[in-house]
């Protein structure tokens, strides 16, 4: 989980910090299906704050903004290994979130 954490900061701090998501004040999640676990966090300021972990669940909030992947998956997209454009017309990564968001999601991915 430590390696998936580093992964998730680099690749939403790379998004946070372009000017596309200027002005976005958004809630977070990324589920990590082979660890069962969410990682929830808030896009604001142009930085991604208050990461942390929960074990996935009904109890788990519903985010503004939410990816699912496996730890595989994260990991390879932060290395550059895999991009995020064929990963998820593939179906290996999954992106929720509502029409506004995912238009401007489009420029930052």
């Amino acid at each position: 989980m430590d390696q998936c954490m580093t992964a998730l900061e680099g690749i939403l701090g790379d998004l946070a910090a372009n000017p596309a998501a200027e002005g976005l004040d958004r809630s977070l999640s990324c589920r990590i299906t082979d660890l069962h676990e969410v990682v929830m966090g808030r896009l604001s300021s142009g930085a991604v704050r208050d990461l942390h972990v929960l074990p996935h669940g009904p109890d788990v909030p519903k985010a503004d903004i939410r990816l699912t992947m496996s730890s595989d998956d994260l990991v390879a997209l932060t290395s550059g290994q895999m991009s995020f454009g064929p990963a998820w017309a593939s179906g290996r990564v999954k992106l929720e979130a509502g029409l506004r968001d995912l238009l401007r999601l489009r420029k930052l991915l």
